[in-house]
């Protein structure tokens, strides 16, 4: 007989990268979701009605529908991804003995907290009302632990799932020109257009090709601001399902972020089991994955830094087959998606006293 299933009330961002994969594999690992969600994604959601003009308060406003839902849903443990959905979760649950899992992301420790005195009380106290919070590195724990006490908590990044590691590269020869993946939405954040003036050389010279996404909030003046500076060599690649985007990164040589920000890349952590090399901006977010020689580091926002790493990828020519070999064995240790799932489901099953 199968084991009694979890029942979960999710609360995320329905258009989330994260939340797209993390539902399906929760349903695959014995778990009964429901998914609710102010934002209008495409995966199957309840939706909450935004009420009033700012979306600050969409959060808040929302409390007595969350009451409502909770009361018919009935679940044991509300799961919630992001700090607003956290503030909602936490109002909601005021004398309630659900238990509420938190899961932390970069932005809701390392940005939003400094945007002002009312963002870091809010933070601060749905941190406080979690029975558990769930962060995807060390760092971004520690900077948690800067706002508030924890209950309890635990580090498990979100990794790859095992089938893609069957794409990690056969061969190791780096291509002319090489072929580089800047994987991150175009949203200042990310810097993107940075990496673009910093290569325009090698651009213009065709001893590189850029591949960047055709999506984010900044998409338009992204491409606008790229047909001014006139180069070339600069391919995009459209919003895809999963399989396609997994193929088309392991098509590539390099793995190139100058994020500003960062707590545990995905990207990072997939353009290390896909055996590209990676090259990415020196921030604390990325150290548990970057260090051992895990990836090129520069320091962000220095052009000189960063152009000298490529040249000397270029030029070099060399295969650095131990450091992708490493890089693979580091993931499936740690960064294996459907056991970084199975972690998230043993906390939640401890704070109802199933383990």
């Amino acid at each position: 007989m199968n084991a009694k299933k979890l029942r979960i009330l999710l609360l995320g961002d329905s258009r989330s990268f994260h939340i797209e994969r993390y539902v399906p594999e929760l349903r695959r690992q014995n778990c009964e979701i429901l998914l609710a969600s102010i934002e209008e994604g495409a995966i199957e959601h309840y939706q909450f009605k935004r009420l009033g003009p700012i979306r600050q308060f969409h959060y808040s406003l929302a409390v007595p529908a969350l009451k409502k839902l909770i009361s018919t849903y009935l679940p044991e443990i509300i799961d919630v991804q992001d700090a607003n959905y956290g503030f909602m979760a936490a109002l909601a649950l005021k004398d309630s003995p659900i238990p509420l899992n938190l899961q932390i992301l970069g932005s809701d420790i390392l940005i939003v907290p400094h945007k002002s005195f009312v963002h870091r009380w809010k933070t601060s106290f749905a941190l406080r009302r979690a029975d558990a919070v769930v962060a995807d590195s060390q760092y971004l724990l520690n900077e948690a632990t800067k706002l508030a006490n924890l209950k309890l908590s635990l580090v498990e990044p979100f990794g790859i799932e095992e089938k893609y590691l069957r794409l990690h590269k056969q061969d190791y020869t780096v291509f002319r020109p090489l072929r580089i993946i800047v994987p991150r939405l175009q949203d200042k954040v990310y810097n993107n257009l940075f990496i673009v003036k910093s290569l325009t050389a090698f651009l213009k010279a065709g001893s590189i090709v850029l591949t960047f996404a055709d999506f984010g909030r900044l998409a338009k003046k992204f491409k606008s601001a790229v047909q001014s500076l006139n180069c070339p060599n600069i391919h995009f690649y459209q919003r895809s399902d999963r399989d396609t985007f997994m193929k088309l990164m392991s098509e590539h040589d390099v793995y190139l972020s100058a994020s500003l920000s960062d707590s545990s890349p995905v990207s990072l952590i997939e353009s290390m089991a896909l055996g590209l090399i990676p090259v990415a901006a020196r921030i604390p977010g990325i150290k548990e994955w970057a260090e051992d020689s895990g990836a090129f580091t520069y320091t962000k926002d220095n052009s000189n830094e960063l152009s000298g790493l490529i040249r000397n990828i270029i030029d070099d020519n060399l295969e650095h087959t131990d450091m992708r070999i490493r890089n693979l064995a580091k993931v499936k240790q740690r960064a294996l998606f459907e056991n970084n799932v199975v972690a998230r489901i043993n906390i939640m099953k401890k704070l109802i006293g199933r383990i």
